[in-house]
């Protein structure tokens, strides 16, 4: 979600501050703001609401010259986008504070420093943090004393970076549910909620864990524990691209990773499958023999990531024979569930760092799961480093808010841990020559369905004047309809909803009009002569159709029916391919509507925060 950037160099850091938040405004946000401690001890802070580039005009009108500061992107959750309540906050003048996350104990908090004179200037969480480090301070403590007795007082979540313009060659950091990575350079050491901001400053990173508290001057970092005790945290060398975040010849990120799907999914696929199956061990070592104890997979993961794993369930239960159950992290981790014996906990995320997801999985370790297996496209993120076992995606950096080339690549990963699992359980050979196939021929499939693009883009003005649309499928193609209505709503911000086709007459009939759209995806499956009866149940009350389906679906364009023909693909690769025409409607209706494509209002890339 909120984007930090600090660091403490001999040159100036401004620039190197504001960069860096350029580089993170795909996470979100409604304000940003920077504080360096200039050259002759001063701390100056500027903030602007709206998007980075109203900051970095500030910093060029404003120049604050330094070596040591912090930045931040803020998303609102603790009162209203201004100025007032843009980080860093600061207290007397001398401290300065960024965070990421949720104070829950905040409320107690002001209070009590209220009591001790404090006076308070936002209605942020945050402004406690910076107030109670300073009382610290005053009390006799070192700045990274105040932050570690403030770490033990303060109750939530919080990546959080600060400075002390008296003691201006150090900051020290605090992580806890919100993720931090400190980059490493010659006389010069940074911090940030993404390695990507820091991407053209270092490649080298050190992960902060849960609890860590880090001392970070010039030229030495120190890492303590959640109890205070010294610690080594492994230094990991990025492997990113500074271009990621480059948008080329397109106009908008989410086209870019649109067109970027053939190149993801063959980077999924690259050294682990051939025409003979998957190469050993590409789940970790010792995965093998814990499928043999399995018998029942929990998914956890939240939105898109959890429309992947519905699509999986039909996969795992068909194909591996395994039973699984899939749920919204934030649902699992708040009710009684019973743990079926050899269960295996499979948690989603393209960042590794979803709240509930992070929590979803640390509940599941308290509770005899067999083991524990992360899908996640950020190699070193928390989600990766707690698991048993990880697979990463390889998608790439996915900078657009809406989720294109992460969910793809998810699905892949999943058929060849659909694949993985039923090996071991055993699978006919005609069904695992399939997905071998499937899998190795779906680059060029989806090459083909982005042909599409072009009359989608003509489809799409239809859609101008819509405020709502209904979305239909069967089978593993309900969960594709749900990822493109979330894909509509989410960056056309229509009112979309999707349905199991089969339920149409349970209700959502009721809608159905001349102006509402409704949006089918129809493969040629074994459930194609039902969806015909529910496309018919559609057109016989007036409703208008687009259908998005296979050439041999026996599907014809008429007045009350737009068809677009998909490529004909195999069933098991079937969901990846009818994405791409969904994610394309998505996006040019968004065109039409005039909407922030890759930022859309009120949405965070990372949900860092419950």
């Amino acid at each position: 979600m909120c984007g930090i950037v600090g660091g403490v160099a001999q040159r100036d850091i401004a620039d190197i501050l504001v960069a860096g938040l350029q580089r993170l405004e795909y996470r979100g946000y409604d304000s940003a703001g920077v504080a360096v401690i200039t050259s002759d001890g001063q701390l100056n802070r500027l903030r602007k609401t709206g998007k980075v580039a109203e900051l970095a005009a500030a910093v060029a009108a404003d120049y604050p010259s330094g070596g040591t500061g912090i930045a931040h992107t803020r998303w609102a959750t603790h009162g209203e986008p201004n100025e007032a309540n843009a980080h860093p906050h600061l207290s007397s003048e001398r401290i300065a504070v960024v965070h990421n996350g949720i104070i829950e104990n905040h409320h107690e908090l002001r209070d009590k420093l209220r009591a001790s004179g404090y006076e308070f200037s936002s209605q942020t969480d945050t402004e406690v943090l910076v107030h109670q480090v300073h009382e610290f301070i005053e009390q006799g403590a070192s700045l990274l004393e105040a932050v570690q007795k403030t770490a033990q007082v303060v109750k939530g979540a919080y990546g959080t970076v600060l400075v002390d313009k008296h003691n201006p060659n150090e900051m020290v950091v605090a992580r806890s549910g919100s993720p931090l990575v400190i980059g490493l350079g010659i006389g010069e050491n940074f911090i940030a909620s993404d390695q990507l901001a820091l991407l053209e400053v270092t490649r080298k990173f050190i992960y902060l864990e849960e609890g860590d508290v880090a001392h970070i001057t010039r030229h030495a970092v120190q890492v303590f524990d959640v109890n205070g005790q010294p610690v080594e945290r492994p230094v990991k060398e990025a492997t990113g691209s500074v271009d990621a975040a480059d948008k080329g010849e397109y106009r908008h990120y989410m086209l870019k990773e649109i067109f970027e799907q053939p190149t993801s999914v063959r980077q999924t696929l690259e050294g682990r499958i051939s025409t003979n199956g998957l190469a050993p061990n590409i789940f970790g070592q010792g995965f093998t023999e814990t499928v043999a104890q399995l018998n029942h997979i929990q998914i956890v993961a939240c939105g898109t990531s959890y429309h992947a794993a519905m699509v999986a369930r039909y996969w795992l239960e068909q194909y591996a024979g395994v039973s699984c159950n899939v749920e919204i992290a934030s649902e699992f981790r708040y009710r009684k569930f019973h743990t079926v014996p050899g269960s295996m906990i499979v948690t989603i995320s393209q960042s590794g760092e979803t709240a509930d997801t992070l929590a979803a999985l640390r509940l599941a370790k308290e509770h005899n799961y067999l083991s524990s297996l992360a899908i996640c496209n950020v190699d070193g993120s928390s989600l990766v480093r707690e698991s048993d076992f990880a697979f990463m995606t390889r998608a790439g950096a996915e900078i657009g808010v809406a989720s294109t080339k992460a969910f793809t690549t998810q699905l892949v990963s999943l058929l060849m841990l659909t694949l993985a699992i039923a090996d071991e359980k055993g699978i006919n050979a005609a069904d695992k020559q399939m997905i071998i196939d499937g899998l190795l021929g779906l680059p060029a499939k989806i090459e083909q369905a982005l042909t599409l693009s072009q009359p989608i883009e003509a489809l799409a003005e239809e859609f101008a004047e819509k405020h709502h649309a209904l979305f239909l499928g069967r089978g593993d193609q309900y969960p594709i309809a749900m990822e493109g209505s979330l894909k509509l709503k989410e960056i056309s911000y229509i009112h979309a909803e999707a349905y199991a086709a089969g339920e149409l007459k349970h209700g959502p009939i009721a809608l159905i009009d001349a102006d509402m759209p409704v949006i089918v995806v129809a493969p040629n499956n074994e459930l194609l002569e039902k969806l015909h009866s529910n496309v018919e149940e559609v057109r016989a009350r007036g409703g208008v159709l687009y259908v998005f389906a296979d050439a041999d679906a026996n599907f014809k364009s008429d007045e009350t029916q737009r068809v677009i023909n998909v490529v004909n693909t195999c069933d098991i690769t079937a969901p990846m391919v009818y994405t791409i025409p969904l994610q394309l409607l998505s996006y040019y209706v968004a065109l039409i509507k005039g909407t922030d494509v890759d930022q859309p209002r009120n949405l965070a890339k990372s949900v860092t925060v419950e």
